[in-house]
């Protein structure tokens, strides 16, 4: 019987054939147009840490990761049933642990996604990898794939604090995933750590910051511990820095790295020039997103604008069952009075935040619906007197939850 290629093969083979190359800064966020990206949740671990307060289940033996790519395409497939979207920008494999899948596994993945969606020619490709899990051969079969970005969970590089917060490698089998990743040929990765860990004193925060620079990573996620409700440190809390503390650490965290070239562009994301995480920018200046897997989330704007918020079913049996129909747990339209605060909680995360334009051109709002909390921030020194940009002083960034309560419906 005969048969023919996909239109957009050509696709395919440029993710494959190009997955070494250096992604750019991606879109100008002074770009009018609509972005649009993929997130997609692998909701697996070896074993859920006690301060995850993520969607991940502990892996058991009976996990058909074949099983679930199928229901991942169908998702996708729902998504995009009677719509017509704009190129994809980006898409994110997070968790979880995704880098559990196995590479032909995700090379099915990325082949259904990019014969089903139209993909941008410097498409972002980002996969969450735990050293735990780290492999020689499995991060070049990534890459061969079309995994172009990987971000790798270091947390801590301190042996009993990796202990304390319930993570399953060492301090040397993190640096060794990093090394990996570069033999393998990444030359985009991003490294997790936090601060503010149990017991963990100024200096030895700001000793471990200073060996994750070291390696010389394009991007670096630092951020602090917090305790979320739903997990275990939250009911058998630990003992953590105090605030005096931790204050004293995000001071000489920031001027080291920013005199290792490393700039602060969001709350807790620190990159090199042209190396900003271009999926998280997306989400930070509202952009869209699909969001396919078990407990994902996606924002799309449709027309009028109607911002709506989908939600996937979170447990992975229930999802895999329901994904032929979209596997959607909860959706609802954002009503006007919350799309300000919605915008805001995100655009001012941003160290320069957003023009001015973009409230208007991704709400349908004017700005003069906010006129009175603007001119309250700019009175107490929280946003820039700045009337084309939206961008929080150094005092709003560092009280950002002062200056976002000022937007809040009443």
């Amino acid at each position: 019987m005969g048969g023919h290629l996909p239109a957009n093969l050509n696709q395919v083979m440029s993710i494959k054939g190009n997955s070494d190359r250096q992604t750019g800064p991606g879109r100008d966020p002074d770009d009018a147009t609509m972005p649009l990206s993929l997130y997609v949740h692998v909701p697996w671990c070896v074993r859920k840490c006690p301060y995850c307060d993520f969607n991940s289940h502990t892996q058991h033996a009976g996990v058909d990761q074949q099983a679930y790519a199928t229901a991942l395409l169908l998702d996708l497939d729902a998504e995009l049933t009677g719509q017509s979207r704009p190129p994809v920008v980006s898409v994110f494999f997070g968790g979880g642990t995704p880098s559990l899948l196995s590479a032909r596994v995700l090379d099915r993945i990325i082949d259904g996604i990019a014969h089903r969606l139209r993909l941008v020619d410097d498409l972002e490709v980002t996969l969450e990898a735990n050293p735990g899990t780290a492999e020689a051969a499995r991060f070049a079969a990534y890459r061969a794939a079309g995994v172009n970005r990987l971000s790798i969970g270091v947390q801590s590089l301190d042996d009993s604090t990796l202990a304390a917060i319930g993570r399953i490698h060492s301090a040397a089998e993190a640096v060794a995933a990093y090394r990996l990743a570069r033999v393998a040929g990444f030359d985009n990765i991003n490294l997790d750590l936090m601060f503010g860990l149990p017991e963990q004193t100024v200096g030895g925060a700001l000793e471990e910051l200073r060996a994750v620079i070291a390696l010389e990573p394009e991007h670096l996620s630092w951020y602090q511990l917090t305790l979320e409700p739903n997990t275990l440190f939250y009911h058998q809390r630990p003992e953590l820095p105090d605030d005096e503390q931790l204050a004293d650490v995000q001071e000489a965290g920031r001027e080291m790295l920013a005199a290792a070239g490393y700039r602060q562009y969001e709350v807790s994301a620190y990159a090199r020039d042209g190396r900003q995480c271009r999926h998280n920018l997306n989400y930070w200046q509202f952009g869209d997103y699909l969001g396919i897997g078990a407990g994902a989330h996606g924002k799309l704007t449709l027309p009028g604008p109607v911002v709506r918020r989908r939600n996937k079913q979170r447990q992975p049996d229930a999802y895999m069952r329901a994904a032929a129909d979209g596997a959607v747990s909860n959706e609802r339209a954002l009503a006007a009075d919350e799309l300000p605060i919605e915008f805001l909680l995100n655009a001012l995360r941003l160290r320069d935040g957003v023009p001015a334009a973009l409230f208007e051109q991704r709400t349908g709002l004017s700005l003069e619906t906010v006129a009175g909390p603007l001119a309250a921030a700019r009175a107490l020194g929280l946003l820039a007197d700045d009337p084309a940009r939206l961008r929080p002083t150094q005092r709003g960034f560092d009280f950002l939850n002062d200056l976002l309560a000022l937007f809040e419906p009443e």
